[in-house]
This record gives C-alpha cells, sequence and structure tokens, in this order.
C-alpha cells in the first residue's frame, strides 16, 4: 500500500546549515528506501510566504496570498512510500530526519482507476 508522509514543522525553527543538513540526511534516507524498494517519492517545499491557494466558489475563481490554513507548523514536504502495512509506515515515518523538528502525519493513498502514472 501506498503510504504519503507529511512533514509538519515550524519553518523558522531551523537555520539555513540546519535546513541543508536535514535535506542531505533526507536525501540519504530516501537512497536507502530505493535500496529497499519502499521509496516513491519526496519533495520539501519552499517556505509558506510563496504560497498561493486557490478557492472555486460558483464558478468564480479566488486567489489569495499564503497558505489555506495558519497554523503553528507548516507543511515542509512529504515523502511517498511503499509498505506493507501501517507499521511498516510508522517505522518508516519514525526515520525521516524533519521529524526531529516537527511532525510526521501518515495518511493512506487513495489510488484512483484511470489516473496518469509517472
Amino acid at each position: 500500500m501506498k503510504y504519503t508522509m507529511l512533514i509538519y514543522l515550524d519553518e523558522s525553527a531551523l537555520s539555513e546549515a540546519e535546513r541543508e543538513q536535514c535535506y542531505r540526511e533526507s536525501t540519504q534516507f530516501a537512497a536507502e528506501l530505493d535500496s529497499g524498494g519502499r521509496y516513491l517519492s519526496a519533495v520539501p517545499l519552499h517556505p509558506t510566504a510563496t504560497a498561493t491557494s486557490v478557492r472555486v466558489r460558483e464558478d468564480k475563481r479566488m486567489v489569495t496570498d499564503g497558505p489555506f490554513a495558519e497554523t503553528r507548523e507548516q507543511l515542509g514536504g512529504f515523502f511517498l512510500v511503499e509498505a506493507r502495512d501501517l507499521d511498516e509506515a510508522i517505522d518508516i515515518a519514525a526515520r525521516i530526519p524533519a521529524g526531529r523538528w516537527g511532525t510526521v502525519e501518515i495518511r493512506p493513498v487513495v489510488e484512483v482507476a484511470g489516473l496518469p502514472v509517472k
């Protein structure tokens, strides 16, 4: 089963050096997952100051700067993995480097027939 691991953290909590170290460790972790056939994708995100939110109501598009919700932690990126079950997904999530500063939310992925596969 596929699981997405959403990484939430206070984006101002890391120095630039800590962020770069986290990226290096995450790259190494992704390679480790890949060698075991578990890695599907991983993506860090730019800060919420670069976010744009789009809502469509009654066929009218509303575009606003910033994220959808104000929270103490922001979505910083994600891993997409293949795991046998939730227990294995939890084991993988516990090893994500950014989890040392924030929270990793695990969500099973709904596989929708007909979506393009990349």
